[in-house]
């Protein structure tokens, strides 16, 4: 399938572009989605440099499998290739059912991978299998500490599921239950890349580690709320860091508006380099 081939390799090269709110975005998007439809529901997908992928059609209530090969997450994913020789070790906090564990594999990264839904995990482990990735694999959530807390699935959209209070609003029908939780300083410590879509816990996570944290650690996160956006803006203000915005082009973030605040900006690049490693 030419178009994810074509898509890896263009992206890394138009990192201004990545801006969701503007029209070179809506064009690559638009290619995304023509490849997308072209997939083969049963798999395996052809997946441009990194080669055929095995993933099972899996529903996760109002979205699907699909949903994991947006135009954001290729986003995601070109940058690990591109970077493929730059990163050794990678940490996979909250990897749903494991694209973002199999495609950083397929670039040569160790990777640790967290999953605190069972289901999920379940799933997670099926795919890891049958895209032989020999990822160590946690059925845990992540935090400041390790020990268990009651977890919130939302099962019309369990993509949506998160810890209990990381969500001020959680819609439709909830189950909840008790998940497992390992502390996330000793993976980072491990790691130096970190991919954290920790649905709404991430300000929690990120102000209360140190500095020192990413100091050979780089991360890409998903930012869920204005609240967060404003937390995490304030905590690295005045600090060694430096954050990097998707919404805006990839620049340096210097100004609270300039954060995402929802999936839909896209992510954030959290290091303690100067610039973003997008090649030039």
């Amino acid at each position: 399938m030419s178009e994810f081939s074509d898509l890896m390799e263009i992206l890394p090269q138009f990192p201004t572009r990545h801006v969701p709110s503007e029209a070179m975005f809506r064009i690559f998007d638009s290619a995304a989605a023509q490849a997308t439809c072209e997939m083969n529901e049963g798999g395996p997908w052809p997946f441009g440099p990194f080669g055929e992928i095995v993933i099972p059609y899996f529903s996760f209530g109002n979205v699907d499998i699909y949903d994991l090969v947006c135009l954001n997450e290729l986003i995601i994913y070109a940058y690990y290739h591109v970077n493929r020789g730059r990163y050794r070790r990678f940490v996979d906090f909250g990897a749903n059912v494991g694209m973002h564990s199999i495609v950083a594999s397929r670039c040569g990264f160790e990777v640790r991978s967290f999953e605190p839904d069972p289901v999920h995990f379940g799933q997670l482990i099926e795919n890891l299998v049958h895209n032989e990735v020999k990822a160590v694999s946690f059925e845990a959530a992540v935090s400041v500490t390790s020990g268990v807390s009651e977890f919130v699935r939302v099962c019309d959209n369990t993509t949506s599921s998160h810890l209990a209070g990381a969500k001020a609003n959680p819609y439709g029908p909830l189950e909840r239950f008790p998940v497992r939780v390992e502390a996330a300083g000793q993976h980072l410590a491990w790691a130096d890349l970190a991919k954290i879509d920790i649905e709404g816990h991430e300000a929690h996570l990120l102000t209360n580690l140190a500095y020192a944290t990413w100091r050979r650690c780089d991360a890409i996160i998903e930012v869920g709320s204005p609240e967060n956006a404003e937390a995490i803006f304030e905590h690295f203000e005045d600090s060694p860091c430096n954050l990097f915005s998707q919404k805006i082009g990839w620049r340096r973030v210097m100004a609270l508006d300039d954060m995402p605040t929802s999936h839909r900006d896209g992510s954030l690049f959290l290091t303690a380099k100067e610039e973003m490693p997008w090649p030039r």
